[in-house]
C-alpha cells in the first residue's frame, strides 16, 4: 500500500520550477487557508478540511498516477497533477462573507470564470509560473460543466486525470481523512494540530 503523505511531502514531490511557488503561496496566506472547510456542506466540511481535501486529492492522485502508469503511458507528470491538485480549490479560504449575520458566496467567486482568474492571480503573486495544459486542467477539474460538446474533446487527459483525484476525494471519500485510526495508514486530519510549514 502507498503511504499516506503530508502535504510537505507530497511538494517534495513537484517539479523544483514549481515547488517554491506551491510553498510560498501556502506560506503566505496560511491564516485563511488553515481555518477554511473543504466545502458548505459535501465534503471535508469542518474548520481546516480545506487542506484535508487538498491533501486528501494530491494523495489520490499519487496512488492514480502509479497504478494507471503501470498499465499505459500517461502524458503527464505526477508533478503536473500535484500541482493541479493543490490550486483546483484555491478560492475557498475567500469565496464566502458575512452579510446581515448570513453567510454567502461573493459574487465575484460565485462563477467559474471569477474562480479561475482568483486562483491564477494567487499563484501568479506567489511566483507560480503554471503551464497552459495545468491552466486548462484546473478550469475542468470539476468536469466539463456547460463545455461539454459531442464535436470536441473539452476535458484534456490531465483535466481528466485530476476529475478522477476531486471525485475521489470528494464524493467517495468525502469524510476523511478520518480524526482517528483511518485505515490509509498515516493519514490524519491536518485540522487535528498540524501547522503549515513556512516557506
Amino acid at each position: 500500500m502507498s503511504p499516506y503523505r503530508s502535504l510537505e511531502q507530497l511538494l517534495d514531490l513537484v517539479d523544483p520550477s514549481q515547488r517554491d511557488g506551491c510553498r510560498t503561496l501556502l506560506a503566505r496566506h496560511a491564516i485563511e487557508i488553515a481555518a477554511a472547510p473543504g466545502s458548505s456542506h459535501n465534503h471535508q466540511a469542518w474548520p481546516g478540511g480545506y487542506l484535508d481535501h487538498v491533501q486528501e486529492a494530491m494523495n489520490v492522485a499519487v496512488v492514480l498516477h502509479a497504478a494507471l502508469a503501470a498499465h499505459r503511458p500517461l502524458e503527464h507528470s505526477l508533478s503536473d497533477a500535484l500541482v493541479v491538485m493543490f490550486l483546483h480549490d484555491l478560492e475557498k479560504p475567500w469565496a464566502y462573507e458575512m452579510k446581515d449575520g448570513v453567510k454567502v458566496r461573493k459574487p465575484e467567486l460565485a462563477e467559474k470564470d471569477g474562480q479561475q482568474a482568483f486562483r491564477l492571480a494567487t499563484a501568479t503573486a506567489s511566483g507560480l509560473a503554471l503551464t497552459e495544459r495545468q491552466i486548462d486542467a484546473m478550469r475542468f477539474v470539476e468536469g466539463e460543466i456547460g463545455h461539454y460538446s459531442n464535436q470536441r474533446r473539452t476535458m484534456s487527459p490531465l483535466a481528466a486525470f485530476c476529475h478522477l483525484c476531486d471525485v475521489t476525494s470528494a464524493r467517495i471519500w468525502f469524510d476523511h481523512p478520518q480524526p482517528d485510526g483511518d485505515r490509509w495508514d498515516g493519514a490524519r486530519r491536518r485540522s487535528q494540530g498540524t501547522p503549515i510549514p513556512a516557506a
